[in-house]
């Protein structure tokens, strides 16, 4: 079994998990996700690809579940070579004035307390080689965006301020801006598109993993 360890949040499907099989030709993955059929299908998928991968069914906003798991990581490997953080709620398209409050609180929460704790959470966890991943999906001020805008810009200005912290120190923290792709969650945003000229995950994420290995 490889040494390097790639903890990806938000591996159930999409780029998370597309990641998580490109990474795992190097890396044992450590994959979060709330769905467990989700993650027991990419297991399944690694594991025809002769990599090894640890799941992990929980959910990102539960405080305690996230800081078991950070502490037992460090109690069976000491550290993680690589996270990647595509996890994401993306709610429902709406109005300002017509938003959904829960829907706004549940994309405060994911994607933007959770990330804050995960960084704290997992900040320990890196070396100063390591890397942590983000990835930029700019709606911020378009017109039905404003939960999903705000928040996940506001997910990456988190993670722009904590890049310019560590360019010293390290880990390395890498806002990452993949091409459009063809997901369950932009055919929610963009329903009737045509998905022909949109990117499949598997080939994005091995583009951008050949991009952090240049």
């Amino acid at each position: 079994m490889t040494d390097k360890i790639a903890l990806i949040t938000g591996a159930s499907r999409g780029l998370g998990a597309a990641l998580a099989e490109v990474l795992c030709d190097t890396h044992h993955i450590v994959a979060v996700g709330r769905t467990t059929g989700a993650l027991e299908e990419l297991d399944d998928r690694i594991k025809a690809r002769g990599g090894e991968a640890t799941l992990a069914p929980m959910d990102i906003s539960n405080p305690d579940a996230m800081a078991q798991l950070c502490r037992s990581i460090y109690d069976r490997w000491g550290a993680v070579d690589i996270w990647a953080h595509t996890a994401i709620h993306a709610a429902p398209l709406a109005p300002a004035d017509h938003m959904d409050m829960k829907d706004w609180d549940k994309s405060v929460s994911i994607n933007l307390t959770a990330t804050g704790r995960l960084i704290s959470f997992v900040s320990p966890l890196l070396k100063p080689e390591s890397q942590a991943l983000f990835f930029e999906d700019n709606h911020s001020g378009e017109k039905f965006f404003g939960a999903y805008g705000t928040t996940k810009s506001a997910q990456i200005a988190l993670a722009r301020s904590w890049a310019a912290e560590k360019v010293n120190t390290g880990p390395k923290v890498r806002i990452l801006k993949p091409k459009p792709l063809a997901t369950a969650l932009r055919a929610r945003f963009y329903p009737g598109e045509d998905r022909a000229p949109l990117a499949p995950p598997a080939a994005e994420a091995a583009r951008l993993v050949a991009e952090l290995r240049s």
